[in-house]
């Protein structure tokens, strides 16, 4: 299991640091979609999250604790829309639809965030570049979980990892490919052409289900 990286907070109150945190988050991910992580400051960061330099500091030690902070919570969001979606228990193709859906929806609600992610994720030290990357690697293999137990006997163990990442993928693409793929879709466009493209190699009698 991934044991959680912590930020250190001198405010012991939980729930304070997680609303301010928060407001971090939405004010530095409007930064960074316009300015980048290096040339954004922890002044500009405070002033966009409403309160001041001091205040910033005693959330977090460092402005990379902010990018940090970001990336964790697209994780955690997705990690929770995932297994909110997901039901191990389902044996049926429509249960794999269904965590597509609902995980593609996130990917439009999170485009922003999703889009600071990936140009800036290298900013971050090593360490917390792992234990991001890990997360990920958990969500893969979520989506492993639900293809194997949808599609019983269907796919090789490659084909298994292979159709995961490619979901992930897909669903993050649409973050930060929209500038082309709104002009011609939608979000349920987009998802229903996606999963017909990704169903399209098995036999068409599960495909033929799924309308």
């Amino acid at each position: 299991m991934l044991a959680k990286r912590q930020v250190p907070s001198t405010i012991k109150d939980e729930a304070l640091v997680s609303k301010r945190r928060n407001q971090m988050i939405k004010g530095a991910v409007t930064l960074f979609m316009e300015k980048g992580f290096h040339k954004t400051t922890t002044r500009e960061i405070a002033k966009a999250s409403g309160f001041s330099i001091g205040t910033l500091y005693e959330y977090i030690r460092k402005k990379e604790d902010v990018l940090f902070l970001v990336c964790d919570s697209i994780y955690q969001r997705v990690k929770e829309r995932m297994e909110e979606s997901i039901n191990p228990n389902q044996t049926s193709a429509n249960s794999l639809v269904h965590a597509i859906r609902s995980y593609f929806q996130l990917m439009d609600e999170m485009q922003d965030e999703v889009l600071v992610m990936y140009q800036e994720v290298k900013s971050l030290s090593r360490d917390a570049q792992d234990y991001v990357l890990q997360k990920e690697r958990d969500m893969v293999a979520m989506l492993e979980q639900v293809i194997v137990n949808s599609l019983p006997g269907q796919l090789t163990e490659e084909e298994v990892k292979l159709m995961a990442n490619n979901i992930f993928v897909q669903g993050q693409m649409w973050g930060f490919r929209r500038w082309i793929l709104q002009r011609t879709f939608t979000i349920d466009t987009y998802t229903d052409t996606q999963i017909h493209l990704l169903l399209k190699g098995l036999d068409r009698e599960v495909e033929s289900t799924l309308q």
